[in-house]
């Protein structure tokens, strides 16, 4: 088995060409098999096995450096530098991550999880790479989705300025999660077709490739920019920025993709190579479905279908099928998507209501501005966005958004930890950076039946407001408890005495399970649902105080700048001096791994509360 003899970065210069594709299909299998245990993603790293390989055998590890953007793409190049016997534990609690990693390896040179970022931080590396005197490669490989986002641009433009090589790889397998949307994918697809323009090319390439001056001929023809190219390929975007354009070439051919990166490492500046590649090649279920393969769950490799289905429904399906119902109540409510609609949940809303749905590709900035217009030309947007990719938009959300007080609802889902994706993923940090934003107000809800509830409350606030909820199964319990929602009201649940428990969103479950622990201690608890974490309800929190003990809050979020820090300093400021308890994340940030067990490593679960819930009491019983 060739996949055995790589157990070090640059292994696979010792195998011979003739087993390159033999090599190839062995790694497909192994990715597959393996994923389909794990989970992970399968579509991306499907379709990078040959690019990768390409890398592998043009460059030299670790002196040579790639940054993968995202990095859901990097299984390929972790086996090849050495790492195939660490996938068991792929994704899970100490064990390796999905994204690169440079705790993991010296071969992984930039930590990756969000899009758009390769090209800056490949470009800060080639400047670093000159002024400390050294002669290495240096490549970022940016998925044809990931160009969507500004900030690619942002780079590209800077890039144009170099004197020094440095080069983008531009894998375009006309898909980000979804596929692609807006005018760079027409763009790179009207590259893709020019099959006049790409026959032409390689016939002259190959026949000046090898001849006594056909590295300077090649050269001369690549200058003349405003020739042959201009006619054939509309734009020409690249080149008139300054910046040499190599292709389109097969990204799955690995000897003609190791030719081009040599021709590119010549080149006295920046350069790109695109490189057309297929999502999820090699494995049929994965090309027919490649959305559904980009993260995938554990999975039967022959039929391609979950090992364990879903049954209930997540929050997810919540807001989609509510959002259908508000889009046919209301037709000013519009909603916005950066490149997921699949993924938040708005697929359904988008084929009901197609004139009402907008992708703007993974660009949550102009997603936020974007709906901030749709707010000011008196529509309802609701902006439907994971946590932690929100946190990129901050400056547009308190800028083009709350300053104007426009009424603009954030559905945020993913909220709290999400797991498997680790560190770039959890959105742990969504109450911070939203609540210290004037004009905001914020709320989570308990179950399933809340979310709906707020979501309709919050189409009809005019003012921003977001809405946090977790990745999973929708909560159904407390069913019986749903007093209508009141901006800034908490909900009393349990009412006695002792200790109060003001428990946020997800966490209401987590405080049912720390009451009844509780309660078979003899203890009398109160569970108020907070609801709202801006503004916090002052009324309810200084009503427990006067029949309380303790005050407990429990949330999903980092404690700097959380919930229970805005309760702490209302006491504080109110002379409300009962013992108090705060049950967050900690500041810092969550590896990936089971949800569950991450709870009971960082001790939110319910168990960990009650231990520390009791030795705050015993001083005083």
């Amino acid at each position: 088995m060739l996949l055995e003899t790589i157990e070090k970065p640059n292994d696979i210069k010792k195998i011979a060409k003739e087993d390159y594709q033999a090599l190839a299909q062995e790694i497909r299998n192994f990715l597959i098999e393996t994923i389909s245990v794990t989970g992970g993603h399968l579509g991306s790293n499907l379709g990078a096995v040959e690019l990768t390989m390409a890398l592998h055998l043009a460059l030299n590890f670790p002196e040579d450096k790639v940054i993968w953007d995202v990095g859901h793409q990097s299984y390929t190049h972790k086996i090849l530098t050495g790492r195939r016997e660490w996938f068991t534990s792929l994704r899970q609690f100490h064990g390796m991550s999905g994204f690169p990693k440079r705790k993991e390896s010296v071969c992984d040179v930039f930590d990756t999880g969000h899009s758009s970022t390769s090209i800056s931080a490949g470009l800060g590396m080639v400047k670093a790479r000159d002024i400390r005197g050294e002669k290495s490669t240096i490549v970022s490989v940016i998925g044809d989705g990931s160009l969507t986002g500004g900030m690619a641009y942002e780079a590209l433009n800077n890039a144009a300025k170099l004197e020094t090589n440095f080069i983008v790889i531009l894998n375009d397998n006309n898909m980000s999660i979804s596929e692609n949307v807006g005018g760079v994918s027409k763009y790179l697809n009207n590259i893709r077709t020019a099959s006049s323009y790409l026959d032409l090319k390689e016939g002259i390439y190959n026949a000046l490739l090898g001849t006594k001056r056909g590295d300077s001929t090649i050269n001369r023809i690549r200058r003349a920019k405003s020739s042959f190219k201009q006619l054939v390929i509309p734009g020409m975007f690249f080149e008139d920025m300054g910046i040499t354009y190599l292709g389109p070439v097969d990204g799955h051919n690995i000897e003609g993709l190791v030719k081009v990166i040599n021709e590119a490492r010549r080149v006295k500046g920046a350069v790109i190579i695109h490189a057309i590649t297929q999502k999820g090649k090699g494995y049929l279920p994965a090309e027919r479905h490649p959305a559904r393969f980009h993260g995938a769950e554990p999975f039967d490799i022959e039929t391609g279908i979950p090992s364990h289905p879903r049954t209930v429904a997540n929050y997810t399906d919540i807001f989609s099928t509510v959002m259908c119902k508000l889009g046919q109540r209301d037709e000013r409510i519009v909603a916005i998507t950066a490149a997921m609609p699949d993924g938040t949940g708005l697929k359904r809303f988008r084929n009901m209501y197609p004139d009402r749905f907008f992708d703007v590709g993974i660009a949550e900035e102009h997603a936020v501005t974007f709906a901030a217009g749709l707010a000011a030309g008196g529509l309802k947007p609701i902006v439907a966005v994971y946590s932690s990719f929100l946190q990129r938009a901050y400056d547009q959300i308190l800028h083009d958004v709350c300053i104007q007080n426009l009424p603009v609802v954030f559905a945020i889902d993913r909220a709290g930890l999400v797991g498997s994706d680790g560190e770039t993923h959890q959105g742990i940090f969504d109450f911070t950076y939203l609540s210290g934003i004037p004009n905001m107000h914020i709320c989570a809800p308990k179950n399933k039946w809340e979310l709906s509830d707020m979501l309709k409350f919050a189409v009809k606030f005019n003012a921003p407001i977001a809405i946090r909820y977790p990745r999973g199964t929708a909560y159904a319990g407390l069913k019986e408890y749903r007093a209508p929602i009141e901006l800034g009201r908490a909900e009393w649940i349990y009412k006695e005495w002792e200790i109060a428990l003001f428990a946020v969103g997800s966490m209401v479950k987590t405080g049912e399970a720390v009451r009844e622990e509780l309660k078979h201690q003899g203890r009398s608890v109160s569970l108020i649902n907070a609801r709202f974490v801006k503004p916090i309800d002052e009324d309810a929190v200084r009503e427990a105080c006067k029949d309380h003990m303790l005050i407990v809050t429990l949330e999903e979020n980092v404690a700097s700048g959380g919930y229970g820090e805005k309760v702490l300093d209302y006491m504080n400021r109110e002379g409300l001096h009962n013992q108090f308890l705060s049950v967050t994340i900690p500041d810092a940030y969550v590896e990936h791994g089971n949800v569950e067990l991450l709870k009971q490593e960082i001790g939110i679960d319910a168990g960990s509360i009650v231990k520390r819930i009791l030795s705050v009491l015993a001083p005083r019983t």
